[in-house]
């Protein structure tokens, strides 16, 4: 306990101290979570301090002005705010931390620890919407990523640099399938964004995920569902600009973001506070278009050699995969993984639709023989999948159609194929070679 005081004060000596004037306004006016601040004239997108009865002090973000006056919402909770209190701007507009000291650590949306350690020290600061680059200068995806699951290794095979988006139905596996990945993918450091989860889970993960090998190459941003909407999407954001500073150094970055939903429901909340009309299905334009700009973010680096591989989970409401979320991710992302809530009432995980399913960057990273491997067991599965109610109210005779034949003769082997243990890791390689057996052996 000492030691960790010790550490903190030392970092509170090499702090820089602002010596120049503090903006300063008073609250005005609060209406539904919205905080009206005069003589505060900040851009979008800063912080701000709000004092309470208390003496203690309230973090809120500018997210809009009105007639000269900044419009701010709180990062927490409305805690005993009272007309004219005032509020002081914070340094660093735009800006949040980031370095190697978030290695191995759990922080919330502004960076603060979460996991009971101590202050984080990053000494360097990164944009928090990150740094716009030219379309010229991403580097095209040639290279497979290994995942550590055998279905999409072989099947829907990723490449370094690719954004791949998980859509499943709540309850179907979506979480479980992301602490596979996590822990067996191959990358230099992992940055798993959780916004709008269970605080449980977060819990479950930090637990479980930050105190084996992975520790010293992962970051957790944490923003549980209770929390304001702006801080959920700030989490987002601050995991992705931990992702580009690491690529901008030139290592390998596997980002997962769950769930892409989740920050499109705090984005659709910011929207409808500022009086934005709802247009596909009650979803502002600005809250699909928060999608685009996070997905867009990833990507290969050709300037540092870098690359940031996306995988985001997408939630769809009551299983309806044209919602406009699903549909937008689905649009702008370069592959989706199905999961299938019939498959996962049969006990089979993953449950992944194979035919549902797909990598729009496979035949790029993999070899020829390997990518007709998984178009023939496709065609198997989907032929299958088909003619499942006819062979089951057995309607079906033998040898009317070879490719049936053949799926049914391979049937068992090809279930066990697509089945995979829980925490289980099966290398790119060895899918591969597993998937040729299984068609030519």
């Amino acid at each position: 306990m000492i030691a960790e005081l010790q550490l903190d004060l030392e970092r509170m000596r090499r702090a820089p101290v602002a010596c120049g004037p503090v903006l300063t306004g008073r609250v005005i006016a609060c209406d539904g979570g919205l905080v009206e601040v005069a003589g505060l004239p900040l851009p979008i997108g800063s912080l701000g301090q709000i004092d309470n009865e208390h003496g203690d002090n309230s973090l809120a973000e500018v997210i809009g002005f009105r007639g000269g006056n900044s419009l701010m919402m709180l990062l927490g909770d409305m805690v005993l705010l009272r007309p004219n209190a005032p509020v002081r701007a914070l340094p660093s507009a735009g800006e949040v931390p980031v370095g190697e000291g978030l290695l191995g650590r759990a922080v919330d949306g502004l960076g603060k620890p979460i996991d009971g350690g101590p202050l984080i020290a990053a000494q360097e600061s990164w944009p928090l919407a990150g740094k716009r680059e030219g379309a010229l200068e991403r580097a095209p995806v040639t290279a497979p990523f290994d995942c550590g699951v055998r279905t999409m290794n072989a099947l829907a095979t990723m490449g370094v640099g690719q954004r791949m988006g998980i859509i499943a139905g709540s309850g179907v596996g979506k979480s479980v399938l992301i602490d596979t990945i996590a822990d067996h993918a191959v990358a230099d450091i992992a940055v798993i964004a959780m916004v709008g989860e269970r605080a449980r889970e977060v819990s479950d993960f930090v637990s479980k995920h930050m105190a084996g090998i992975m520790r010293g190459r992962m970051v957790v941003v944490a923003v549980p569902a209770d929390h304001a909407p702006n801080l959920r999407l700030r989490a987002a954001q601050y995991a992705t600009a931990i992702a580009e500073y690491f690529r901008a150094s030139g290592r390998k970055v596997l980002l997962v973001l769950d769930s892409l939903t989740r920050v499109a429901h705090a984005a659709r909340e910011l929207a409808m506070l500022l009086g934005e009309p709802g247009a596909a299905r009650g979803y502002p334009p600005s809250a699909l278009s928060a999608i685009t700009k996070l997905v867009e973010r990833a990507g290969n680096s050709a300037r540092s050699g870098g690359a940031i591989t996306g995988l985001y989970t997408v939630l769809a409401d009551g299983d309806d995969v044209q919602d406009p979320v699903v549909d937008t991710a689905r649009a702008i992302l370069d592959g989706h993984v199905v999961l299938s809530r019939a498959l996962a009432m049969r006990g089979h995980y993953p449950a992944i639709d194979v035919p549902a399913s797909l990598s729009r960057v496979m035949d790029s990273v993999v070899s020829h023989a390997a990518s007709a491997d998984a178009r023939q067991l496709r065609r198997l599965i989907s032929t299958r999948e088909e003619n499942r109610d006819l062979v089951m109210m057995g309607a079906y005779r033998a040898g009317t159609d070879p490719v049936l034949d053949r799926a049914l003769d391979l049937s068992a082997t090809i279930d066990d194929f697509l089945q995979q243990d829980r925490g289980e890791a099966r290398s790119m390689a060895e899918s591969q070679a597993q998937l040729a057996d299984l068609l030519h052996g």
